[in-house]
């Protein structure tokens, strides 16, 4: 645990000192958006991760998030450090209103029905004219009041200012996740992705605790939604399409599920490659596809599970080597 600690906090530095080094205005974009949809594919792997159900309405959620920081801050005249909490705040009242149906069923059909959700969230985006700009979209969103003038002062330009909002978001994120992980809420969840029947066995409320993680993976990703909104500057329907949520799926299966550290990784390895193949858009998907299988055929538990994997087994061999000496 010390190590993983010690990682984390290495990485945090190395990622606070990159705007100082000035780089890019393009590698701090691809910095921003990875820590924005890794985010998304936190909070969805509260669900599946740890809880075992899968979500497939996450781009609605995300979507509603920014939507809301649009909406409010466009039209009702709100400051973005209102409307950003009003946002989460929605996200989370939503999910529970979702999760209140939704898991009334199970397995393949709690997926479809999610799945339909974030679709009509897509429909409703793009129908509502008067409120979201429907197929024009909904631009204009200005930064956050004081974000320019906190990169002044450092002597660097807005989009640094972007890039140190969406890293404070991330690392909010990671610790709220790692808190409710390691506490009795997130044991409880992990033991009802095990069984539900045993969890109810072990005095586990099951209802009120998948309840609890909709609301919780739901409020994520409209916090993700947030910072998205006022980073484009522009939004529209695309972000809520169901080819988004899979698009995070797909984060979160290469990085690792139920896993600190996969989100994150997932995201990173996968967006950057999708920067660098934007030449092969057309055939970027038969790269990926081939990737996906191999992973699912080699490392069914993504690439974090797959490096924990080995460590044990070294861990193994190295007890077995010290109990050789021992006897010798």
């Amino acid at each position: 645990m010390k190590r993983l600690s010690w990682g984390w906090a290495a990485l945090l530095v190395v990622a606070a000192l990159l705007p100082l080094l000035r780089p890019s205005g393009y590698l701090l974009d691809i910095g921003v958006n990875i820590m924005i949809f890794a985010m998304v594919a936190y909070g969805m792997n509260v669900l599946l991760g740890y809880t075992g159900q899968l979500p497939l309405a996450h781009a609605g959620f995300f979507a509603i998030g920014a939507y809301t920081v649009g909406i409010l801050t466009l039209k009702a005249g709100w400051s973005f450090w209102l409307a950003w909490p009003a946002a989460v705040l929605l996200c989370a009242a939503l999910g529970l209103l979702l999760g209140l149906v939704a898991f009334r069923t199970r397995g393949d059909v709690f997926a479809i029905f999610t799945l339909g959700v974030g679709v009509i969230i897509m429909l409703v985006i793009n129908k509502w004219d008067s409120l979201t700009g429907g197929n024009e979209g909904l631009n204009g969103v200005n930064p956050p009041a004081g974000l320019e003038a906190f990169a002044q002062a450092l002597g660097l330009k807005l989009s640094a200012g972007f890039y140190y909002l969406a890293l404070v978001s991330l690392v909010l994120t990671v610790v709220a996740v790692a808190r409710a992980r390691g506490s009795t809420f997130g044991l409880s969840l992990i033991a009802i992705r095990g069984g539900e029947d045993l969890a109810r066995s072990a005095g586990i409320n099951v209802y009120a605790h998948k309840l609890r993680a909709m609301m919780f993976s739901t409020a994520i990703a409209g916090f993700a939604g947030g910072v998205y909104a006022v980073y484009i500057g522009f939004l529209g329907s695309a972000a809520a399409s169901p080819a988004q949520t899979f698009t995070i799926l797909l984060y979160l299966l290469v990085g690792g599920l139920g896993t600190l550290a996969g989100p994150l990784l997932g995201t990173a390895l996968m967006y950057g490659l999708t920067q660098a193949l934007q030449g092969l858009e057309d055939y970027r998907f038969l790269i990926f596809g081939p990737l996906l299988v191999v992973l699912v055929m080699f490392a069914p538990q993504g690439l974090v599970g797959l490096w924990m994997r080995e460590r044990a087994r070294r861990a193994v061999r190295a007890q077995g080597r010290a109990q050789e000496v021992g006897r010798a």
